[in-house]
């Protein structure tokens, strides 16, 4: 049987401009002061009779909370690569913190995919460290559970696949039940690393970002992460804004990026 080929989009809908680059390594001693941006992502996921969306992003009211630039609701992003969000049948949440779980109820038709470790962790007695539960909003868990109780909480533990070609793999290190997307593409196999590596530089100077519960877990991760993926450039970060200018962008909206397709390189 042919395999399944994806489209795939990068859906940028918020930034963190004056972010700096020893706030994104662990290990900042041998990186510069200078400005690192911080971009914040949603991820689509399209076949011939499949859609799948990878993340829900944060709302308004969040970016002002957490003082992030707003550039647009990722939800209505999802319009302009022909999604409806009231049709989405299946969402991956890659982890629970605030920028990626922040609109689970715009999704009311849907299912969503969770390590079972992951709603532990955001429901246990880890919340009790103020420094843990910081990158977490309680209303995002609340409507989580939420959706547990309405049916609509899908559970995965380890590897497991979500539809045809395309499967969900947790791996250690920014929280307790972090997974990550591996979708075939007409270019190879792509790895929506999400927060398993936020920028390029850190997996591949093996440079974790600070916010981590498990370095160790988080350096594996990057390990797996490569074993998993077909290329450098088939690793897709979860926030470094050279995703918008390493791959082609979408017609009509400049803050989408064509992952399916190769990478250009000319400008």
């Amino acid at each position: 049987m042919k395999q399944a080929l994806y489209e795939v989009y990068a859906l940028r809908y918020a930034t963190h401009a004056s972010r700096h680059a020893s706030e994104n390594f662990i290990f900042s001693d041998f990186h510069d002061d200078a400005l690192m941006p911080l971009d914040f992502f949603m991820w689509a996921i399209k076949g011939e009779s499949q859609v799948i969306v990878v993340d829900t992003g944060f709302d308004a009211e969040t970016a002002k909370k957490r003082q992030r630039t707003y550039l647009q609701s990722p939800v209505e992003m999802l319009r302009d690569v022909g999604i409806d969000a009231n049709e989405v049948t299946d969402v991956v949440i890659t982890h629970m913190h605030y920028d990626h779980c922040g609109n689970l109820m715009a999704f009311p038709n849907a299912r969503f995919h969770i390590q079972d470790d992951e709603m532990a962790y955001c429901t246990g007695r880890c919340m009790g460290h103020e420094a843990l539960r910081k990158p977490f909003e309680a209303k995002d868990v609340i409507n989580a559970i939420r959706c547990l109780f309405e049916g609509r909480l899908v559970f995965h533990k380890g590897s497991s696949r979500l539809a045809d070609g395309i499967f969900l793999h947790q791996v250690g290190g920014h929280t307790k039940g972090m997974q990550v997307v591996t979708v075939p593409t007409m270019r190879g196999q792509i790895v929506l690393a999400s927060d398993a590596a936020h920028y390029w530089t850190n997996i591949r100077e093996r440079s974790p970002f600070p916010i981590v519960v498990d370095v160790e877990g988080m350096l594996e991760a990057h390990a797996k992460i490569e074993a998993l993926a077909d290329g450098p450039y088939h690793i897709i970060p979860g926030h470094d804004p050279k995703v918008l200018e390493v791959f082609p962008k979408l017609q009509g909206n400049s803050n989408i990026a064509l992952l399916h397709v190769h990478p250009d390189f000319s400008g």
